[in-house]
């Protein structure tokens, strides 16, 4: 496919590599020929150009070519070639919002605040002209010596407008869920810019806080909470932002667009105007406020869930091809102080496929113990029979863990729902890691490779062999895979940097290596 887009492409530009891949594009690094300078090619997915038409898509996207401001990313180019869509922006050295968000996780109040306003300064800038960005995230804030640049302005619109009503088609979300307005996450027909606002307020609550606005572990829930539930003021999760800010949040992430600030620029005068305050300081959002959307929401929420949530997250989460696209979920899990997370030599924690149950190493009577921590719970519990306990797997279902314990070198397995403490193997010194396969059976990794055990006290089997002649000192981190035919795991060789991700078919025996040098 890349070959095909240089050769489209070749009288203007030498793609050179792909830099990354978004929701709606694929980022190329190429060299501008005819201005002799480097520029960033994003072309579209092809299941998403196969719906637009090419040359609607041309034409609403040339609304957005006039802009000029400091903190807008121009649009210098456009078009289709050999069926790709294509649009074309400067390339810019150094990292996005997310990058940065990724590694400090909160910024300095100050600094978040003068981004936040740069930021708000291209919206107003934006609005005044009719372009409404639709997709404000901090993927698309760029960074350039300290300053943001918003990119992909105006992109959303013209894919809407080109699709003509058939998005569904596409199976794409145009909005991210976590930065999305509640009138987006309803299927509004009508978006104005107060739904960019919602946005950037969502991006301003992270990066003073850490996380977004509203969490979850799956699309709709996320949705579900942006619609019904509002959020919890900044100064809850840190007390050090200023009034003025934690209220202009607030007002920007009201429910109904109405209640929110009337600009972009109102936004960003208040978050500059130290006087500024209202109710929502005090605490979430108010409660007439609440009250006042609910009346109105809830009812038609009903029957409009099913078309928004389909409509907004089924990008999010279909299947494309043999593997489906999954969003990140990020959420701090806090443990008691009467039982901490115990630093160990294995693996720390498990966590259960459905995402509800968390059970890891904790300090305990006089060594270390399982805990459970259910998601839904404040509490952790220790777990009996686990003293002395490392690198915890749970069973599919989530109701058994299996471990580790150095003294006696054992491998054992426990009912998190009762019951006794069960031997597996014996000869599982120095173990790296462990799963449950769908048939029931354990299987468990060492200096010798993949072991497997399909009883309790039972005959162990070789999976694996460790080949000494290329390097290898070990296997780690057996996950089987769900149709049980295979697993991956870690090679491990005297290097850390040489070690290799590979996959075995328990069939065959067949070790393939998949990524090198991990």
């Amino acid at each position: 496919m890349s070959e095909r887009l240089s050769a489209a492409l070749a009288d203007r530009y030498r793609i050179e590599r792909e830099l990354g891949q978004g929701g709606m594009a694929t980022v190329y690094l190429a060299q501008d020929l005819k201005h002799d300078r480097k520029v960033a090619v994003k072309v579209l997915k092809p299941e998403l150009a196969a719906v637009l038409g090419a040359e609607r898509f041309v034409v609403e996207i040339k609304t957005t070519a006039s802009m000029s401001h400091p903190h807008i990313l121009p649009l210098f180019d456009s078009g289709e070639a050999d069926g790709f869509l294509f649009y074309v922006m400067p390339y810019v050295e150094g990292e996005t919002l997310r990058d940065l968000l990724n590694r400090e996780t909160q910024l300095g109040i100050d600094d978040a605040v003068r981004i936040a306003r740069e930021v708000l300064d291209a919206l107003d800038y934006a609005h005044s002209r009719g372009v409404i960005h639709r997709d404000i995230k901090p993927e698309n804030i760029l960074m350039q010596g300290g300053r943001p640049m918003v990119a992909d302005f105006g992109i959303a619109l013209a894919v809407s407008a080109a699709a003509g009503g058939r998005m569904t088609e596409t199976g794409l979300s145009l909005g991210t869920p976590h930065y999305m307005s509640p009138e987006q996450a309803t299927a509004e027909k009508e978006i104005t810019g107060r739904a960019d606002i919602y946005s950037l307020a969502s991006v301003l609550y992270e990066m003073l806080t850490g996380e977004p606005p509203h969490m979850g572990n799956s699309a709709q829930l996320i949705i579900m909470k942006i619609i019904t539930e509002p959020a919890a003021a900044v100064t809850k999760y840190r007390k050090s932002v200023p009034a003025n800010v934690a209220s202009a949040v607030a007002k920007a992430l009201e429910k109904l667009p109405a209640d929110r600030f009337t600009s972009a620029k109102a936004f960003g005068d208040a978050l500059g105007n130290p006087t500024f305050l209202t109710q929502a300081v005090a605490g979430s959002a108010t409660t007439s406020a609440k009250g006042r959307w609910q009346e109105r929401a809830v009812v038609p929420l009903v029957a409009a869930l099913g078309i928004a949530v389909f409509a907004a997250a089924w990008g999010w989460t279909r299947p494309s091809g043999a593997s489906a696209a999954a969003g990140a979920v990020r959420l701090p899990i806090t443990l008691p102080d009467s039982a901490p997370l115990q630093r160990q030599g294995g693996i720390l924690l498990a966590l259960s496929e459905d995402g509800t149950r968390l059970v890891y190493v904790g300090a305990g009577q006089g060594d270390v113990d399982l805990f459970e921590r259910p998601l839904n719970s404040l509490t952790a519990t220790r777990i009996p029979d686990t003293n002395g306990a490392d690198s915890p797997f749970l069973s599919p279902d989530g109701n058994t863990v299996g471990f580790y314990r150095a003294n006696p070198a054992r491998l054992f397995t426990v009912s998190l729902r009762g019951g006794p403490r069960l031997v597996w193997a014996a000869d599982s010194t120095r173990a790296w890691g462990g799963d449950f396969g769908p048939d029931g059976a354990v299987y468990f990794t060492r200096v010798r490779g993949i072991r497997r055990v399909r009883e309790a006290d039972g005959a162990v089997e070789q999976v694996t062999s460790v080949d000494s002649t290329r390097g290898e000192r070990g296997h780690a981190w057996v996950d089987v895979l769900p149709n049980g035919k295979g697993a991956v795991f870690t090679i491990l060789r005297a290097d850390d940097e040489q070690n290799d991700i590979a996959a075995v078919d328990f069939e065959s025996g067949e070790v393939r290596t998949l990524v090198r040098g991990v």
